[in-house]
């Protein structure tokens, strides 16, 4: 039998399973550089209004380090810069779903069942790999057409879609080999993500430097194809290699491995738990302070960044009429200030990101079996719930305190005032937490309710970044935005003109979460 005999119909279940995820995270990102290129053309309609923001830009090395290079000051130029994370969130969406249909498949036992039909030892991976690459070249697709229909350069267009696919082909072929090595998806994800964060962290520091870190950097290379500003094919090349050499390495993984088990084996842990395990509450830590840790550096790093970058955001605007009033929307007596407002705003949703993630971990363990375990002692499920929404509720909090120091602090040293600032700065990055618990608290109303549906909530997070994010950009009409609870966050730093949304939004959370806790405590128990 072929080792790649079922691959087509594997492929066929896999498009069925995500026939909304997928989608999903193929026209939102799809999308962005179009967005970019009509707000870009509406923020500085004439050249010279584009090139004077180009200056400015160049002249702030922090913002080469959050975005990425920026190689000239045409429309398309700036568009290409502007989706710089675009480099970065294609191979996020490429690693989940190689993982997910890989390792998150054999931990479920799903892999197993279907193995005992005529299906190849490498339908599987191939399947899950041809997925998320078939994703990656879509968006891809998406985004050069879009942009050459907006006008731009066809040859810029088809280089920028270029440098999408190759830089995710790196990261199908790096979750792909992580797959094989880890014990299990968690730690395949760890890996995969990891080895993405490098690659991030690594451009990020060339090119606020002297650019020679770009070049170990995948991110980097697809970067220095520089579309719609003299475009360079070759270093895509380096992509290819890097790519075609995951793949064969995971192949070759598949192969020498058993099923349920990864080349790396798990390491085994002591005969007796520490006092400090003792109590549920003491297991979530345990489960989730790594990601919260990992979490706490990369915001922390991102304020330093954009602390840094604050008191030169006045000479990259210039003369920008338009968007010196798109930043008063969001208040602030000073450009610098409504500027922080906007990156909080916007950093909101990451950590929105984060609580979800963190009350899926109380899904994985329902779905692996390990809380059914827990609760054949004499922890109550309420008990056990509280336990794991300690962390998607609290651990924000401490996200969002860490930023608003980061930021206040770099801000605070240019006006003088560390003190004044890093309050203000605080309090207004605290002002997105009820937001955020709206989303959280209806990702425990779909688990407690509907425990087969509850990952639906990374749509729910989705359709909010879609309507209050995207959608002002295309002009929805209000009632549309307000659907969104990041459109009633504080637009200031201090967060007064908010207090009776923050009231309602809080009141939402509260009575969304506590319905959804009273139907888990009812519902029967997966495993």
């Amino acid at each position: 039998m072929s080792a790649l005999v079922g691959t087509g119909a594997l492929l066929r279940l896999y498009l069925r399973r995500d026939r909304v995820v997928a989608p999903l995270w193929i026209v939102l990102l799809g999308a962005l550089p179009l967005l970019y290129a009509v707000s870009i053309e509406g923020l500085y309609p004439t050249a010279a209004d584009r090139q004077t923001f180009y200056v400015g830009t160049v002249a702030v090395p922090a913002q080469a380090a959050l975005v990425g290079p920026i190689f000239g000051s045409s429309l398309g130029a700036l568009v290409s810069w502007r989706s710089g994370l675009m480099l970065t969130l294609v191979p996020l969406a490429a690693i989940l779903t190689v993982v997910r249909h890989t390792r998150g498949d054999e931990d479920a036992g799903r892999t197993e069942l279907i193995g005992s039909t005529v299906v190849g030892r490498y339908a599987g991976l191939t399947a899950a790999m041809l997925l998320a690459g078939g994703g990656v070249a879509a968006t891809a697709l998406l985004s050069s057409i879009s942009l050459s229909a907006f006008g731009l350069p066809l040859v810029g267009s088809v280089a920028f879609g270029a440098a999408i696919v190759v830089v995710g082909g790196v990261f199908v072929g790096c979750a792909a080999l992580a797959a094989q090595v880890a014990p299990d998806a968690r730690a395949a994800r760890g890996y995969a993500l990891g080895v993405l964060a490098a690659a991030f962290a690594l451009r990020a520091i060339g090119d606020a430097g002297s650019g020679t870190l770009s070049w170990l950097s995948p991110i980097g290379w697809s970067a220095q194809v520089r579309p719609f500003a003299d475009e360079r094919w070759w270093p895509m090349l380096l992509s290819l290699a890097t790519a075609a050499a995951f793949c064969a390495a995971a192949f070759v993984g598949a192969k020498r491995r058993d099923l349920g088990s990864g080349l790396r084996a798990e390491r085994r842990g002591s005969v007796s738990a520490a006092p400090s395990l003792s109590g549920p509450v003491a297991l979530a830590w345990r489960l989730s302070r790594g990601t919260l840790a990992l979490w706490t550096v990369g915001i922390a790093l991102f304020g330093i960044t954009i602390g840094s970058s604050v008191d030169g955001i006045g000479g990259q605007i210039g003369a920008s009429t338009t968007f010196n009033d798109a930043l008063e929307k969001f208040g602030g007596s000073t450009v610098e200030q409504s500027f922080i407002v906007a990156v909080l705003s916007g950093v909101g949703i990451l950590v929105a990101a984060y609580s979800v993630s963190a009350l899926l971990r109380a899904h994985s363990e329902e779905e692996a079996g390990l809380a059914e375990i827990v609760l054949a002692t004499d922890v109550s499920r309420l008990r056990w719930l509280v336990a794991h929404l300690l962390f998607p509720v609290l651990g924000p909090v401490w996200l969002l305190v860490v930023l608003g120091l980061t930021i206040g602090a770099g801000y605070g040293a240019s006006t003088g005032d560390i003190a004044g600032e890093i309050g203000s700065v605080v309090g207004g990055a605290l002002g997105q937490l009820p937001a955020v618990w709206v989303v959280t608290a209806l990702g425990v109303a779909l688990f407690g309710a509907f425990p087969g549906f509850a990952s639906a909530v990374w749509a729910v997070l989705a359709g909010f970044v879609a309507l209050g994010q995207v959608g002002a950009v295309i002009g929805l009409p209000q009632p549309w935005l307000d659907l969104s609870p990041f459109t009633h966050v504080p637009r200031s730093l201090g967060g007064i003109d908010s207090l009776e949304s923050i009231g309602w939004l809080l009141v939402i959370a509260a009575v969304v979460c506590s319905a959804g806790s009273a139907a888990f405590v009812r519902r029967d128990i997966r495993g």
